[in-house]
């Protein structure tokens, strides 16, 4: 039984988007343990709180994400 655990921020993902994320690490798992554990293959998706989460010794917050997936990276790894 596999469980794909995803973390991200808070507030940058729609619900929609991580519906496709569980639909698609799910196929992703499936395509290479079988189909007969699609059953129970888990995925949970964790948010962690803006700025809460650091990188580089830097807070990294829901704003910092959107500027760097639209190509304005704020973010100094």
């Amino acid at each position: 039984m596999p469980l794909v655990n995803v973390k991200l921020i808070e507030g940058v993902f729609t619900p929609t988007q991580k519906q496709e994320m569980i639909r698609k690490l799910t196929d992703t798992m499936v395509s290479i343990e079988g189909e007969n554990l699609r059953s129970v293959t888990w995925v949970v998706i964790e948010e962690v709180k803006s700025g809460d989460w650091g990188l580089g010794g830097n807070p990294l917050t829901t704003d910092d994400v959107k500027a760097l997936a639209a190509g304005k990276s704020k973010v100094n790894a």
